[in-house]
């Protein structure tokens, strides 16, 4: 990449060869552009953003995270155990960080504020937090509902409330969220994450209608069994780790940037006629019948 500076204004190229001459018109001060040059016939300026990130020091929202911070955007992020934010603060030591319970919503709004006032304003919020319960409904201790209940779709929701509040008065803003396949297909003895997930994918589409007068984005990403330490319980079994792939047509389960990759174009300026979407990344396990193997 090179870094074109006029006095106090910047943008950054790509090193791609190309066979027209590049117009940068003057910016206002202090405005940073990511230009990304796909093509000969396609330039694509995207202003810096400032990111909050919920649940950061998860496989997904770290995986996004990294991308995200070789790009020149801002970020702050949360989640629950301070021994992952030290981790990943050795990796990525300029990302703010702070420890909260997203199921708390006095918690989250201290957050929130705290991530406002550090970076002047929340462009995007990404709710990178959730949780896995494989049991079936009648083993299902009622704690347990209400645990992953709380976790999933009560966080979310909490989440949803501070960010518009805020991206109300900026008048812009995205946020993305994350469902399950279990939400959108039967999987066995997913009762519990699968009635919360399905949720998540309800309020977002309700928001989208509710704010996108207010030039507000809401978009969710559904993904299949993910490799992250979340789904450990499953990839750390040979046994159950060859089902989740045999039951994927891509016979393989999700990388964490697989879905990270997916999330940054969702909160991009690429994708600004995007809203009120889910999108399923599961190796096409809800939307195909795999071909039967010779």
């Amino acid at each position: 990449m090179r870094k074109l500076t006029y006095g106090n204004d910047s943008a950054i190229l790509s090193s791609q060869k190309t066979d027209f001459m590049l117009f940068v018109p003057m910016m206002t001060a202090n405005q940073n552009f990511v230009i990304n040059q796909r093509d000969s016939r396609f330039v694509e300026m995207e202003m810096t953003k400032n990111i909050l990130i919920g649940g950061i020091s998860g496989g997904i929202g770290s995986a996004l995270a990294k991308q995200l911070a070789t790009q020149s955007h801002r970020l702050y992020g949360f989640a629950r155990s301070f021994e992952r934010l030290d981790a990943l603060h050795n990796q990525l030591p300029n990302i703010q960080t702070e420890s909260c319970d997203a199921s708390d919503p006095v918690a989250l709004s201290d957050v929130f504020t705290k991530a406002h006032e550090a970076m002047g304003s929340i462009d995007v919020y990404v709710h990178a937090i959730g949780s896995i319960l494989i049991k079936p409904a009648h083993l299902t201790q009622n704690d347990q509902w209400q645990d992953t209940l709380n976790l999933n779709l009560s966080s979310a929701f909490y989440a949803l409330k501070e960010a518009v509040a805020r991206m109300q008065r900026q008048g812009q803003g995205s946020l993305l969220f994350y469902s399950s396949t279990a939400a959108r297909i039967g999987i066995a003895n997913h009762e519990a994450i699968a009635a919360s997930k399905a949720g998540i994918e309800a309020l977002v589409r309700s928001a989208a209608a509710s704010y996108s007068n207010r030039n507000i984005r809401f978009n969710c990403i559904a993904p299949g069994l993910t490799d992250t330490d979340l789904a450990k319980p499953i990839t750390s079994n040979p046994q159950a780790l060859e089902i989740s792939k045999k039951m994927a047509p891509l016979n393989a389960i999700a990388r964490a940037e697989d879905v990270a990759s997916l999330s940054a174009w969702l909160i991009s300026d690429s994708a600004k006629f995007v809203t009120g979407q889910c999108f399923t990344i599961d190796g096409g396990l809800s939307a195909t019948v795999p071909k039967p193997k010779a």
